[in-house]
């Protein structure tokens, strides 16, 4: 009846992340999603803690004391901006984790283990998947934070030197098997060891363009970590959770890399900045930048007042200005003037999946403005003012005009086919891709320069006085 018991509270547990995953998929429903996925992990911990006898109670605990702590003070401390950093660091707990069970695992079952090849292969797996994450993750955290710079690190022979680290993991599993249990022991550390610094050579080969996707991909990998533990310790809820977290990880890379135009390979073996970028054809000569149309606030407001139609195309800078709350307000009073107001959201917008549309959220935009890039492209053509919020590489013609760019078919918001473009920047800077835009220098776009939050506080007050 026990055993019973533990299966059913698994079920629903996994029932609830499947709806978890599921509310997630929608703004209108995350919230749901969120509260499903915290009822399913608080079942889920509950009932292996009343599984596992009195004694393991009091561990668990203090853990879940200990981790609420950690948790709540991240999540009242850590702010929007600094938010893809902390999911890329938390996957590198859930690595950490898979190769700590995982070596526990072979510490208690010993010899039983290097004599039985499918639990030792299941122990290899999830040590090996795990150690990648973690430090993969770190690296990735690291990058975003700022702390390593952005530009891929491209060692000679890296491809080969790859190829080096995995063969070398598997002769490792196939020595551990019928090995004495303290030489074997020494083969699985030495393996994670190499899968650590697999990890880091992979991220760091990456551009920063790229780690939005990385996130991604690190988070599929963390899923099926989570699934190979399952199957080393016999628990099907692990198997479950992991495979939908690895699954659904899997599947938003791939739309991202398509978002992009390129093939997850290409970003993991690749990435921006794997050749020097090529000069644009609108690029400036001879160290000259070519002229842009500098706007100013009142001009902008101006355009924005006499528009019937407007677009907002916000990206990282406005995430960094923790601006969102002020654009929002733009919005609010050129929709009370009769003005139709909508946004325009790229999937690689920002540093995270889904990071413009949290921003927006938090700023209360409603959601049915809020439009994906697919949805809007073809209204581009008959919008009055497209209002550009620190976005660059994803409003790039370039990526449809310049086949040397190494953006080139990258699906982008086609921002240049309205009336006019305001494009609030700091400066003509290229973006994470590493490229000139020729946005730029158009002849319906106009150069906003400055802080994304000062420029919104000032076209506030000029909106407000008209």
């Amino acid at each position: 009846m026990h055993e019973v018991m533990l299966a059913a509270a698994y079920l629903l547990a996994s029932l609830l992340f499947i709806l978890s995953l599921r509310g997630l998929s929608s703004q209108t429903t995350a919230r749901n999603g969120n509260f499903y996925g915290a009822m399913g992990m608080g079942m889920a911990v509950l009932a292996t803690a009343l599984a596992m006898g009195d004694l393991s109670v009091p561990h668990v605990l203090a853990a879940l004391i200990g981790g609420a702590l950690v948790g709540s003070f991240l999540a009242i401390r850590v702010a929007m901006t600094a938010m893809p950093e902390l999911v890329a660091l938390l996957h590198s707990f859930v690595g950490a984790a898979a190769v700590l069970v995982g070596l526990a695992s072979f510490q208690r079952d010993g010899p039983e283990v290097t004599s039985h090849a499918v639990l030792l292969s299941e122990i290899w797996v999830d040590v090996f998947i795990g150690a990648i994450t973690a430090s993969g993750s770190v690296v990735a955290w690291a990058k975003l934070k700022g702390l390593v710079g952005g530009r891929p690190l491209l060692l000679p022979g890296r491809h080969a030197l790859n190829v080096v680290l995995v063969i070398s993991s598997f002769a490792l599993l196939f020595m551990s098997m019928g090995a004495e249990a303290s030489q074997a022991w020494i083969y699985v550390l030495v393996m994670a060891v190499i899968a650590a610094v697999l990890g880091v050579h992979l991220v760091v080969a990456i551009g920063g363009a790229d780690m939005p996707v990385v996130v991604s991909l690190l988070n599929s990998y963390s899923g099926w970590t989570a699934s190979a533990a399952g199957f080393m310790l016999g628990n099907d809820l692990l198997i479950v959770t992991g495979a939908l977290v690895g699954s659904s990880g899997a599947i938003l890379s791939y739309i991202m890399c398509k978002a992009m135009n390129r093939s997850i390979w290409n970003v993991v073996f690749g990435g921006f900045g794997a050749k020097p970028p090529a000069t644009t054809k609108k690029a400036a000569q001879e160290g000259e930048p070519l002229p842009v149309h500098e706007a100013n606030v009142a001009g902008t407001a101006e355009w924005l007042l006499s528009a019937k139609k407007v677009i907002v195309a916000p990206g990282y800078g406005m995430a960094v200005a923790r601006a969102q709350h002020a654009v929002r307000e733009v919005c609010d009073i050129l929709r009370d003037r009769g003005c139709e107001v909508t946004f325009a959201i790229h999937p690689v917008a920002g540093r995270l999946p889904g990071h413009m549309n949290v921003l927006l959220a938090e700023a209360a935009v409603p959601y049915d403005i809020v439009m994906e890039m697919d949805e809007i492209n073809h209204e581009f053509c008959d919008v009055d003012v497209v209002l550009v919020v620190g976005a660059n590489d994803i409003v790039n013609p370039s990526a449809e005009t310049d086949e040397d760019s190494p953006i080139y078919g990258m699906p982008v918001l086609k921002v240049w086919d309205s009336k006019q473009v305001v494009i609030c920047k700091r400066s003509r800077a290229s973006g994470y891709a590493g490229v000139d835009n020729p946005l730029f220098y158009n002849d319906n776009s106009a150069m906003l320069f400055g802080d994304a939050r000062a420029s919104m506080d000032g076209l506030l007050q000029e909106l407000r006085a008209a």
